[in-house]
């Protein structure tokens, strides 16, 4: 008969996602797991088998959290195409700005993989393509309604325009790792958005 867990296993991944985020995937070891869940080295390696694994989750609940709340606000029918994305944007400065008030310039778990792990780990690849063209689905989305509605005044293909967005959101999120300030976010999100909006 199996021993029950004896420990939240939600609040260890919540955990050690934050130490991958922080410290990113090479440079966390096992021992950092270990302090930041609780947990011992065998429970670690009994309920996550690997320290791949155990990140492959990690960045799967960020993902999935991070992009929820994204397609929240374009999603948003109530509003304009262009003012969703205008949304979004402003959502993207005001965390990252939230993030430098707390001293946690991190970024984005999601930009920071696809710089330190993408071009050669498979699994981590497979999560963040999925993870983008989710995202990009619903960019595409707003942006075509927002012509549609006559918010959005580019009339360039809406997919086009939305891997523009979602390379100006990475941006925002690299320039903020990089030491720029809220202003500075601000005024890159504004001149994406002259490009598209009316």
């Amino acid at each position: 008969m199996a021993r029950p867990r004896t420990f939240d296993e939600e609040r260890a991944l919540d955990a050690a996602m934050r130490v991958f985020w922080e410290k990113g995937y090479e440079a966390t070891s096992t021992q950092d797991l270990c302090e930041a869940t609780g947990l011992g080295r065998s429970s670690v390696y009994n309920t996550f088998r690997s320290k791949h694994d155990l990140f492959r989750r990690a960045l799967g609940r960020y993902l999935d959290g991070m992009t929820e709340a994204q397609l929240g606000v374009l999603e948003d029918v109530e509003r304009p195409g262009g003012e969703r994305v205008r949304a979004l944007l402003a959502s993207i400065v005001a965390g990252e700005a939230e993030h430098r008030a707390a001293g946690r310039v991190l970024g984005c778990l999601g930009v920071n993989t696809t710089v330190e792990l993408a071009a050669r780990d498979a699994a981590a690849a497979e999560l963040l393509a999925r993870d983008t063209a989710r995202r990009l689905a619903a960019l595409r989305a707003a942006l075509a309604a927002g012509q549609r509605d006559g918010s959005v005044a580019s009339t360039r293909d809406p997919g086009e325009l939305a891997r523009f967005v979602n390379a100006t959101i990475a941006g925002i999120r690299v320039s903020s790792q990089g030491g720029a300030d809220q202003a500075t976010l601000e005024s890159i999100a504004e001149i994406a958005l002259g490009a598209l909006l009316r």
